[in-house]
């Protein structure tokens, strides 16, 4: 039987502002409302950064658990995955509001060239980060830029730095970085099933590519990612009205492809979650 497709949806990002697409979502309310939406449009999991008032990136843990309590109360059972990208921090800044317990962190296992800036992530800031997931019972969602990342993921499994299957993300379409390639999304897919039995993974493609990773995750037996983070339009001509509708864009594809959506519950045991995540509902980062 086809084994369904996790939908992530990436509500906001580091960058997009309201002057690249007005619906981008900033204010805390606003990124709740626009993750309900989305969950309610077949999105499984949301991948969160916060901002400040004025549209500023920040690891602000506080911003993060009202974020995060309101996720809760609205869409039951999502599973929350927080950034830990190096936008919105600095060495473990990027790691305080794991405290909070999510279910999913990000970990990027490697350097990266980016746009406009390298995109640093020392071993000893991944080891740190991934000791913390461990300790706090957070999957990490692997950031895998290049093929070197994949290996160093599965060293840290080996290590018993991550525990459980490793799930990973392909990123492809940053500038700088590995473009949108289909035989390379192969031959990354098959490394790594070679190197880590039983791993799962996500296609993330960067702007106008989004719809072309899905389209090829799905092919693949992967599942997909969306969201303003990473695109603000739907078509070249058309800015994206709302998460949701990028979300509903990728059920499409799902339902064109045979591949039915995973409901929350569905993505937690295929993802290996249903113990993990239970961290309060106030916010409380003690």
């Amino acid at each position: 039987m086809t084994h369904p497709c996790i939908i992530t949806v990436a509500i906001t990002g580091s960058l997009p502002q309201k002057r690249d697409n007005p619906a981008v979502p900033i204010s805390v309310q606003e990124q709740i409302e626009s993750t309900q939406e989305a969950f309610e449009a077949g999105a499984a999991l949301v991948h969160l950064h916060v901002r400040n008032d004025d549209g500023s990136t920040t690891s602000s843990p506080e911003r993060f658990a009202q974020v995060l309590d309101g996720i809760r109360t609205h869409c039951p059972g999502m599973i929350v995955q927080f950034s830990t990208g190096g936008r919105s921090g600095a060495g473990r800044e990027r790691g305080a509001h794991l405290r909070l317990k999510p279910d999913m962190g990000s970990l990027a296992t490697g350097s990266v060239n980016f746009p406009t800036r390298v995109y640093d992530n020392s071993p000893d800031l991944i080891e740190w980060l991934a000791t913390e997931m461990r300790e706090l019972r957070i999957k990490p969602e692997i950031e895998a830029f290049d093929l070197s990342m994949i290996f160093q993921a599965a060293k840290l499994q080996q290590q018993g730095l991550i525990q459980g299957p490793l799930h990973v993300q392909f990123v492809m379409g940053i500038r700088n970085a590995m473009p949108v390639d289909r035989e390379v999304l192969e031959f990354y897919v098959r490394t790594l099933q070679r190197v880590s039995p039983g791993a799962t993974w996500t296609g993330a493609g960067i702007g106008r590519d989004q719809m072309k990773m899905a389209r090829w995750s799905l092919e693949l037996g992967g599942h997909c990612r969306t969201g303003m983070e990473d695109n603000v339009r739907l078509d070249k001509e058309t800015l994206a009205p709302s998460n949701a509708a990028l979300v509903r864009a990728v059920v499409q594809l799902c339902e064109a492809h045979g591949r039915p959506l995973a409901t929350p519950q569905q993505a937690r045991q295929l993802l290996g979650l249903t113990s993990v995540g239970a961290g309060p509902r106030n916010g409380s980062v003690s």
